[in-house]
């Protein structure tokens, strides 16, 4: 008995929805022609749909040779990366669990194969990758329509035009309200450590299913939030005013700008969490809903430090003061530390995790959890190898019917 194989084209930047308003997976051999037939009529220069007709081609030619064939095209995300990743894995899980295959080719154009092959060497065992490659004459005219078809996308798009147009903003707004090149480029330094320490993609993760439906309950948490944090810029302001006219040095002015400004901020912050837990319940996350909630006293413990440290650069407490009221909030710090971590350990004893699969953020499949450890803070998961690997319960993301680690 010949294998089932299953024709893979996969379009990582989801061009299929924002060109031709098809959504992924598409099934089937007509299905394709059809979909490849929009996507090129939309954009003749796309490489996806030459993607697509070629693995309509390889199916007839499996087809005709005797395989149990089918055809599928994935989609990923606009915004390349986690969200792309995550999407494509949904759909590959839909896919398999539909088809039933044995193996698989995949058909790309090459740009997104090597982010691809992870997630479905992890599922599916890949039998062959067929990349399709345009002809064209003059390469360098080739790079040129490359180019332009990139900026075209909403992910280099941002990055060629939105950092400069935001950086030319901030120097604006900083000439107009007299601040100096000062606080533009310090924001701009800070925006640079994010992305090169990697935390672009958690601040991005923190924030989604952030909305304004009137439907959930959390839209008046996140309009408390925007309200207060702008309430919180206007104090700010006032204070690096206030400090202006009242001293000339330049520690004390930005004190009594970051006083001013982080006295409100935690309602702002307390708001925006509590409107994620709220999400998140509703959801039925509650593991998430934990974590979501001890970052209230992490994120408040920070902000009390920041705002004794001003005050005492201004001469409103002494230094015995800061030092007593750092030790207390550093205390209360630890407190809720050790609290959260009673709450999580709590969620996993209820949970019933052994025996569960166990994947990773972006869907790979990692193995299942034989032994859970609660006091010592331990899950063990077993691998296809057989392997044994010990996960510490922090790296815990989500607990559903598939437990989700980073």
């Amino acid at each position: 008995m010949q294998e089932r194989i299953l024709v893979l084209a996969v379009d990582i930047d989801n061009d299929l929805y924002r060109k031709a308003k098809i959504t992924g997976p598409v099934f089937g051999r007509e299905e394709n022609l059809e979909a490849a037939s929009a996507l090129a009529l939309r954009d003749p220069q796309d490489t996806d749909a030459n993607a697509m007709f070629e693995a309509v081609r390889k199916y007839d030619e499996l087809k005709k040779i005797g395989y149990g064939v089918r055809i599928a095209t994935l989609t990923g995300a606009e915004r390349e990366g986690y969200v792309a990743d995550a999407e494509l894995a949904r759909q590959i899980e839909i896919t398999i669990d539909r088809f039933k295959v044995d193996a698989c080719v995949l058909v790309t154009d090459g740009a997104s194969d090597s982010r691809v092959l992870p997630l479905l060497k992890n599922r599916i065992k890949v039998n062959s990758v067929d990349i399709v490659r345009m002809k064209q004459a003059e390469q360098l005219e080739n790079t040129y329509f490359a180019i332009l078809e990139k900026l075209k996308e909403p992910h280099y798009a941002r990055i060629v035009f939105g950092v400069p147009a935001l950086i030319m903003l901030l120097f604006a707004a900083s000439y107009y309200l007299n601040l100096g090149w000062q606080p533009p480029v310090a924001l701009i330094g800070l925006y640079l450590i994010v992305k090169g320490v990697g935390f672009e993609d958690r601040i991005s993760y923190s924030f989604r299913g952030f909305g304004f439906s009137i439907e959930r309950l959390s839209f008046i948490f996140y309009v408390g939030s925007i309200l207060f944090f702008i309430i919180a810029i206007v104090v700010g302001y006032g204070g690096y005013a206030y400090g202006s006219k009242t001293t000339n040095d330049p520690v004390s002015i930005a004190s009594y700008a970051v006083e001013g400004f982080i006295l409100i901020l935690p309602i702002s912050l307390a708001l925006y969490v509590a409107g994620r837990i709220v999400d998140l319940e509703s959801r039925k996350l509650r593991f998430r809903a934990i974590r979501e909630g001890s970052y209230i006293g992490y994120g408040v413990m920070g902000i009390v430090l920041l705002y004794l440290t001003a005050a005492w650069f201004i001469g409103q407490i002494y230094l015995w003061e800061l030092f007593l009221y750092s030790v207390i909030t550093i205390v209360a710090g630890y407190g809720i530390s050790l609290f959260s971590v009673h709450l999580r350990k709590s969620a996993i004893k209820r949970s019933r995790m052994k025996g569960k699969v166990v994947i990773s953020d972006i869907g790979a499949y990692i193995g299942k959890i034989v032994r859970v450890l609660p006091g010592n803070g331990i899950i063990a998961i077993k691998t296809n190898y057989g392997t044994i690997i010990n996960y510490d319960i922090d790296r815990i993301t989500n607990i559903a019917d598939r437990i989700t680690v980073k």
